[in-house]
């Protein structure tokens, strides 16, 4: 086989996050089936607990096989502040305030090394969020764990009157924010796709990093500094964009979300699409695409918001019988 011949066989073997490992649809099925036995509770991106004159809500998220590539390149000074992010940014998309932290690090052996990265990546995600650390636990499990695996729960606190409702409503503007890059989902596709051809340690075919794992490590972006001009603004419901890509939005509703003018993917996204012959409509359900959150509001306060923040109007909602986005030509 010639090497053009090599490079058009490669280049037909389209890549799946299902083909990767991960099936959304019986990943939801497994999701869907646990909530049934064990009752849902209220909320949506965190669960609501009522105590009183406020509420009390609590996330729970981790790092995924982001850890996989900080592991193959010996760096786990990053994920820490992922493993907040995760968290945080579900509790803003509720229209929570996040108050404190706990972590859960299991490993298959003690390490000091990346036990102080790790804990430093979670002293700095904390500082970002403005919001307290107060404990966790180290497990040590050889017989479950290979390597690591970091999570955490993350607790915080809103008057009843300041949590969004989370219904967006047809005529709605959708603001939109950027992300810092691939975030904590999608890394198993990202992974597969970025390795057929090239290392973690390889130099890094785009501008702003050294390697191919460093851009992939670059840390989910915290949005809390979103959350009282959001509420300033009447956000009627906002969507934390992450497992699942674009189609979070749905998660406002059974409306019609158009999107226009959503900010541009990041290099490391074009990289993995041509990297694992990805179709626009897997990335889309996948990734972010360089939109981190969305908050759907009045048109008339969507461009102040905007304004205020780093964000864009960047669509609007329209009636629909079921969930669906549209985005740069797909219908999701």
């Amino acid at each position: 086989m010639t090497e053009g011949e090599d490079d058009d066989a490669r280049d037909g073997d389209e890549l799946t996050y299902a083909d990767a490992g991960v099936d959304i649809d019986a990943s939801e099925a497994a999701t869907a089936a646990l909530i049934g036995a064990v009752g849902e509770a209220e909320g949506d991106y965190a669960g609501l607990l009522d105590i009183g004159d406020r509420y009390l809500a609590l996330a729970t998220d981790g790092v995924g096989t982001k850890l996989l590539v900080a592991e193959a390149l010996g760096d786990y000074s990053t994920v820490g502040i992922d493993c907040i992010a995760m968290n945080v940014n579900d509790l803003v998309a509720a229209g929570v305030r996040p108050v404190a932290f706990v972590d859960y690090l299991a490993v298959d052996e003690p390490d000091e090394r990346f036990a102080e990265q790790v804990g430093d990546g979670l002293a700095r995600g904390a500082e970002l969020a403005d919001m307290e650390l107060v404990g966790g636990e180290t497990a040590v499990m050889p017989d479950v764990i290979s390597g690591l695996d970091l999570a955490g729960t993350c607790a915080g606190l809103a008057a009843k009157g300041a949590v969004f409702d989370g219904a967006a409503k047809p005529g709605d503007a959708l603001v939109g924010w950027r992300s810092s890059g691939i975030h904590s989902n999608g890394l198993t596709l990202a992974r597969e796709a970025a390795t057929r051809d090239h290392a973690y340690a390889d130099p890094c075919p785009f501008d702003g990093y050294e390697t191919v794992g460093e851009a992939l490590l670059e840390p989910t972006r915290i949005y809390t500094d979103l959350l009282d001009p959001m509420r300033d603004h009447g956000v009627n419901g906002a969507a934390h964009v992450t497992g699942g890509g674009w189609t979070n939005l749905t998660r406002l509703g059974a409306n019609r979300y158009v999107v226009d003018d959503a900010f541009d993917p990041q290099p490391v996204f074009e990289f993995v699409q041509a990297e694992g012959n990805v179709s626009d409509e897997e990335m889309h359900r996948t990734f972010n695409m360089g939109t981190g959150f969305v908050a759907a509001l009045d048109p008339e306060a969507a461009e102040s918001l905007a304004a205020e923040t780093d964000g864009r109007v960047i669509g609007h909602v329209e009636e629909g019988d079921e969930g669906s986005v549209a985005i740069r030509g797909l219908d999701l």
